[in-house]
């Protein structure tokens, strides 16, 4: 990613050279993972402890972009909100059981775990102010940037010594963590294709995950649905940890926005400024870092999308009075 956007976005290169491609290609197909930076790559897998006996604050990171360790706090402090929801991922399988066997405790105090977990992926986001410069994340976020519906490189990127022609490939992105898939398909939260470019967006995402993520979900989709179970039921108490759960999720995205706002959006609206007030032109690539994702998309509608979408999954006091049959 280096190679690819050492100009910083004011130019890029159209051709990977076969010394970087060839090798970087082979590691990609053994992962299963598309050849590009990817979530897993920058946050699950990127990570170690300084002391193999230490706590979470010996964490280090294994690689980091240009600017040394300026960028380290943004990679652990996703690897720490992934982290928290732990005890909300193991909850599913207990969910799914009880759904099968009608177990109503075991399911409302799983749900309940779920929700917790979900806060607490709230409460580590949180760190990244304590770790992380807004002008930081704002510099970082070139080197994941997408060359798949991106106008600077609109054939995308030639793999010398492996494609003849271009591949387009999405950059790496939030989307492709499985943690927050996983709890949309658990919850029943569909992202609908009126909403543009949510669905099949996060549809695509899947591919960039982890193979044994990306199953997971699949498997997870094809199971019982817990909204219908719980509507079925129309009992008070799982209605309420079911929408807990779906407020929590809400509430997540809802403070992933104020984060991309503070870190990205006011930092790259800063930076037109300032080229302006130097009597510069203001580059087309600082435009496309300010209002694209770098998974490509346009991120603030996205977030916003998502969020709510999720907010519209909550149970309404019809539905949790009225028991399906």
């Amino acid at each position: 990613m280096g190679y690819v956007w050492q100009g910083g976005g004011r130019q890029t290169v159209k051709i990977l050279p076969r010394a970087l491609a060839v090798p970087y290609c082979t590691i990609s197909e053994l992962l299963d993972l598309p050849p590009i930076l990817v979530y897993a790559d920058c946050v699950l897998a990127n990570w170690k402890k300084r002391d193999p006996c230490g706590y979470v604050e010996n964490l280090d990171i294994l690689f980091s972009f240009p600017g040394g360790d300026s960028n380290k706090g943004f990679f652990l402090v996703s690897l720490l909100v992934e982290a928290a929801a732990a005890a909300g991922i193991k909850a599913i399988p207990i969910i799914v059981n009880a759904i099968l066997h009608h177990g109503l405790c075991s399911l409302e105090t799983a749900l309940q775990d779920v929700a917790l977990s979900i806060c607490k992926m709230r409460e580590a986001f949180k760190l990244i102010h304590v770790w992380e410069r807004p002008c930081n994340c704002f510099l970082l976020h070139v080197f994941g940037t997408s060359w798949k519906d991106n106008f600077l490189m609109p054939e995308g990127l030639v793999y010398e010594g492996v494609w003849d022609s271009p591949k387009q490939f999405f950059g790496g992105s939030a989307a492709q963590s499985s943690t927050l898939q996983c709890f949309d398909v658990l919850l029943g939260i569909q992202h609908s294709a009126a909403q543009g470019f949510s669905a099949e967006y996060l549809g695509c995402m899947r591919d960039y995950m982890p193979a044994a993520h990306r199953a997971f979900i699949q498997t997870l989709a094809s199971g019982p649905s817990l909204r219908q179970f719980v509507l079925a039921t129309g009992d008070a108490g799982l209605h309420a940890a079911f929408n807990k759960c779906v407020s929590a999720l809400a509430d997540l995205r809802s403070y992933h926005i104020q984060i991309a706002t503070k870190y990205i959006t006011i930092p790259a609206g800063r930076c037109r400024a300032e080229q302006q007030q130097l009597g510069g032109c203001v580059h087309k690539g600082t435009s496309v870092l300010s209002e694209r994702g770098t998974g490509g998309t346009g991120f603030m509608r996205f977030l916003k999308a998502i969020r709510d979408t999720t907010r519209k999954a909550q149970l309404t006091e019809q539905e949790a009075t009225v028991p399906t049959h």
